[in-house]
């Protein structure tokens, strides 16, 4: 019968042999095979030699896994990051029955430049999640993202190549609602001005500054603005301009203007010539004598206890002092 201390030693000298590099942790496998044969146990010893034997060479393959694996989760577990590239993308949504095209701001934290938005508005176009039936009309809600007349027609032009139509900008940036409006795309310019520390008291907000546009208001196209609105140019039958404060029309109103559109029954609606087909000055409303006078003037509608008057802009200020 073999002695089991002699079959752990020579257990040992063989693994020592084999890998002379390894012969330190060897050696302290065989040792501990050899306390194990003192209590009479060869197969236990042999088994925890080869069982030492896999545990050397286990680190150096399995040790860059778990740091893998942190690297991986990190760059997928920010909320934060997350969020930040769904802003800095284009995004397509149906809101209302409206079709809306997102572009992301501007100020955000990544900056997305105009060509890398033009590829990504193709792509979306191009692909194969569509949920929008033909020759439906998009609203752009551009935010605070500046765009000029050149881009705007590069974004008309593809959604046309995908059966869709520009319809209506929505900005805060004064320059993009003059270059939509000169484009001849229907206007909604928001005040970029929010109120964090509100009281419970009715204040006034402030006004946006005036937009002026110099152009021919079409029909079918509407500006909106918080604030007053110059039109240097015609306002067509169809047309429609809205404005927190006063309309100013350096030309003929033949459209809807709606001064005063927050609730100010003070804001004026003025023009060369008025022949509008519908006026509102805050909730009241009233439209052009049916009877064109005999000689036009420069007009100022306003708002009295009894409705809506028309008077000469030269006699408006001597009725304003007396009233």
């Amino acid at each position: 019968m073999t002695d089991p201390s002699v079959s752990a030693t020579v257990s040992a000298v063989s693994a020592s042999e084999s890998s002379p590099s390894d012969s330190s942790k060897t050696h302290s496998a065989s040792s501990q095979a050899e306390a194990q044969s003192e209590h009479g146990d060869s197969h236990t010893a042999l088994n925890s030699t080869a069982t030492d034997s896999s545990a050397i060479q286990s680190p150096a393959l399995g040790s860059k896994q778990p740091e893998d694996r942190q690297l991986r989760s990190s760059e997928f577990s920010d909320p934060a990051s997350s969020e930040q590239i769904s802003r800095a993308q284009i995004r397509f949504k149906s809101e209302g029955g409206r079709l809306l095209l997102l572009l992301p701001p501007e100020n955000d934290i990544i900056t997305t430049h105009w060509s890398e938005l033009w590829q990504q508005l193709k792509h979306r176009l191009q692909g194969g999640d569509r949920f929008w039936r033909p020759n439906t009309a998009v609203h752009l809600l551009a935010q605070d993202r500046l765009l000029d007349a050149r881009q705007l027609q590069e974004i008309a032009d593809v959604l046309a190549e995908a059966k869709l139509y520009l319809k209506r900008v929505y900005t805060r940036r004064r320059q993009t609602a003059v270059a939509a409006a000169t484009a001849g795309y229907s206007v909604e310019q928001h005040s970029p001005v929010t109120h964090l520390n509100q009281s419970g008291e009715t204040t006034k907000s402030p006004m946006a500054d005036p937009l002026y546009v110099q152009m021919t208001v079409r029909s079918g196209v509407e500006i909106r603005h918080p604030g007053t609105v110059i039109v240097l140019g015609d306002v067509n039958p169809g047309g429609a301009i809205i404005a927190d404060g006063d309309v100013i029309v350096w030309g003929v109103l033949r459209g809807v203007a709606h001064a005063g559109a927050a609730g100010d029954t003070d804001c004026l609606i003025m023009s060369l010539r008025m022949e509008a087909t519908q006026m509102r000055i805050g909730d009241a409303v009233a439209r052009s004598p049916e009877t064109p006078p005999a000689q036009f003037h420069p007009e100022v509608a306003y708002t009295t206890a009894k409705g809506i008057r028309i008077t000469r802009a030269s006699d408006f200020p001597r009725i304003r002092l007396s009233s």
